[in-house]
């Protein structure tokens, strides 16, 4: 896929951002790929000065000591949310510095290609470009497109509701127990009041679907 983004990106802003697969590859899809992913979210929502494959070869000291170094830093995105689908992933997103989106992007993609192909023998882009974004204007959307994420895997039948809850294919587990990870919660749950309130509304699926109009400007499927 070709072509130029018509979504300019600016600092403190929200984004929900999508990406497919070329030829829909299925990648997402075993717990070391997902794992993968996940990792690389984790250590590109902050500039680097050294590629992952460098810091996985550190010594265990030597990978604390850099991931304390890391946390008295400021990231370069905040990720509100994600789901990783076999052949796509959405995230939610908030621009902290300038190019922030694109360079964790970019990282992520290449990184998480270079991995895969490696260990597949394959050869060729992984993910199509540009990847897409939409601007997100208001809570009320933020609340809603964060839901939606979450959903992806009920919705198209990959799992039920129960297993969404204990599953990382998403970021919904971090929303149900107040946990330390790379996924911010705080910010949308201070907009809907608390985690139960989150979990329920997440559950409220005939709701979803009646208000999924309000935000279909901002699906990218």
């Amino acid at each position: 896929m070709s072509g130029k983004r018509n979504v300019v990106f600016s600092n403190e802003e929200f984004y929900h951002v999508f990406n497919r697969t070329t030829a829909n590859e299925q990648v997402f899809v075993r717990k070391k790929e997902t794992r993968k992913a996940l990792d690389l979210l984790s250590f590109y929502k902050f500039e680097q000065t050294l590629r992952f494959s460098f810091f996985n070869r550190l010594q265990d000291e030597e990978k604390t000591i850099y991931w304390a170094r890391l946390g008295e830093k400021n990231p370069i995105v905040d990720i509100y949310a994600y789901a990783l689908m076999p052949n796509h992933f959405h995230l939610l997103l908030k621009q902290r510095k300038e190019k922030g989106i694109q360079s964790l992007l970019s990282n992520f993609q290449n990184s998480f290609a270079k991995y895969f192909n490696i260990k597949n023998k394959r050869f060729g882009a992984l993910f199509q470009r540009p990847f897409k974004a939409k601007h997100i204007s208001t809570d009320d959307e933020l609340l809603h497109i964060s839901r939606y994420i979450h959903l992806n895997p009920v919705t198209s039948h990959i799992m039920n509701y129960e297993d969404l809850k204990k599953s990382n294919l998403t970021s919904f587990p971090f929303y149900l127990i107040k946990k330390k990870s790379f996924v911010d919660t705080d910010f949308i749950i201070k907009i809907i009041g608390s985690y139960n309130k989150y979990e329920k509304f997440v559950a409220n699926q005939i709701d979803y679907q009646r208000k999924l109009n309000k935000i279909k400007h901002l699906l990218l499927e």
